[in-house]
């Protein structure tokens, strides 16, 4: 009956994902006529302005919340289950942070770097800002404080945040670096997309097939190790799926907060406290998140648009707050 029900919510959240999709695709900052949309996905014609603003922007962008969405909301679903906190996501935990601060000394230090390079550069800073976070923690020597990760991740990220925005002034790149803090997408393009997509679709399979250990390890570390589960090596894996899918995702939309945090709670509303039904069903959950987020974006003061991270910070400190009282209470 569970199967059932997750397969059934899968099912449901993919159609409504190609509707917003397609949303995308019809409605932006600049109206397009409908025919000439479908024309551009059916038989374009790259002398015609519209329909090549369809298909090298609109189109890139569309698959671009898809990936991204869905990488925040996996990344953040694998960073619950493996701590055991309902609290932690990428952003809480300094991952983003890490991988903004590295994008900021990218643009201070190599602005002429390639965008394979700023994908590898985001994926030291996440990796490094984790490591400072788990150090912090003693991650080694004990089972992880869900509190004081979440503090050590706040600490971290405050931290590295202020560094990002010292680089900016300093450097004078201040302008750039808002465009990817601020998180949005319209500067995706399918050069951007096709370097950073094999790495976020890696990352997504990866927490597709770890998500059975991780479901064991949001039991407990004793209870893992009683059920055989090598927790060590199994949580350096999860960690290594989350790296990836934060540091692409941060690379091509910025930091963009809070999806990692709310998509996995409301999918667990469908499909229960099972991570082997949370991960797969929170890849539809942030792309629709996403897309929604980005439609809104567009639309509401067309012609100018919204950053999408202030979308989600509207929606996402109200979620968080009641989460944590939540938790507080003991109803979580």
């Amino acid at each position: 009956m569970a199967r059932l029900r997750t397969t059934l919510v899968i099912a449901g959240g993919a159609a409504a994902v190609a509707l917003a999709a397609g949303l995308s695709l019809f409605l932006g900052s600049t109206p397009i006529p409908p025919d000439q949309v479908i024309a551009a996905l059916l038989s374009p014609d790259m002398a015609d302005q519209e329909q090549v603003a369809v298909l090298e922007l609109r189109g890139p962008r569309t698959l671009g919340c898809i990936l991204v969405g869905a990488a925040f909301a996996v990344a953040g679903a694998v960073m619950q289950g493996v701590t055991r906190n309902p609290l932690a996501d990428s952003g809480l935990l300094g991952i983003n942070a890490g991988a903004a601060f590295a994008l900021a000394l990218c643009l201070a230090l190599l602005p002429g770097m390639s965008f394979a390079g700023v994908v590898g550069c985001s994926f030291v800073g996440a990796a490094l800002a984790l490591a400072v976070v788990y150090g912090a923690v003693s991650f080694r020597r004990r089972e992880v404080d869900p509190v004081r990760l979440v503090l050590a991740g706040c600490a971290v990220g405050l931290f590295l945040t202020a560094l990002a925005q010292g680089v900016a002034i300093f450097f004078n790149v201040g302008y750039s670096l808002t465009f990817w803090t601020a998180g949005g997408v319209a500067g995706i393009r399918a050069g951007t997309l096709a370097m950073a997509a094999p790495f976020l679709v890696a990352g997504l399979v990866a927490a597709c097939l770890l998500a059975r250990r991780v479901a064991v390890l949001s039991l407990g570390e004793e209870a893992a190790l009683g059920l055989g589960v090598p927790v060590t090596r199994v949580r350096t894996l999860c960690l290594v799926a989350v790296l990836v899918l934060a540091g692409a995702a941060v690379a091509l939309a910025g930091p963009v907060a809070f999806v990692g945090l709310m998509v996995p709670h409301v999918v667990r509303r469908f499909v229960g406290a099972d991570y082997r039904a949370v991960i797969p069903a929170s890849i539809v959950g942030g792309a629709l998140f996403m897309l929604l987020a980005d439609v809104i974006a567009r639309t509401v003061m067309a012609p100018s648009e919204v950053p999408i991270g202030l979308i989600f910070a509207v929606i996402g400190v109200p979620f968080f707050i009641w989460c944590a009282r939540r938790e507080e209470a003991g109803l979580g």
